[in-house]
């Protein structure tokens, strides 16, 4: 399948110290794949709450991205409440979902490994994130 198009998740409001990672991954995918969501790599994001009306339509554009998605794609090293919704949400839209971490800077809840539906990609280099996305995305 050419040009997917492909949700890539990251954390925001959670912290953004992987903000160069997420952004770097993206790049990576762009060379053959659409990412939907190619602001998460974008290290001016305003980090703040929005209000009720702004973050709303943030949620609304989220999960249309989501539904029109052909995989999501999750760097997960980062804690995110908001990240952590969209693989549900991917889950319950029957959309497949990778999850990528660090295992030498975290461990990933249970609720996510536990779950079979996740494919889960733990890593100790970033070049290790290249080789399981050319799988993946082949």
């Amino acid at each position: 399948m050419a040009n997917k198009k492909i949700y890539f998740a990251g954390s925001i409001r959670g912290g953004r110290v992987d903000a160069d990672l997420y952004r770097r991954i993206i790049d990576y995918i762009q060379r053959t794949d659409v990412v939907l969501t190619e602001h998460v790599g974008n290290s001016n994001l305003c980090l703040t709450e929005q209000g009720r009306e702004r973050d709303a339509r943030i949620y609304n554009q989220d999960t249309a991205w989501l539904r029109e998605s052909d995989m999501l794609i999750g760097e997960c090293t980062c804690p995110s409440l908001g990240v952590g919704y969209e693989l549900a949400y991917a889950e319950s839209h029957g959309i497949p979902c990778h999850i990528f971490y660090d295992r030498t800077k975290t461990q990933l809840s249970a609720m996510l490994t536990g779950n079979p539906y996740f494919n889960i990609h733990p890593y100790s280099t970033e070049d290790e994130i290249y080789h399981i996305l050319d799988q993946i995305l082949a």
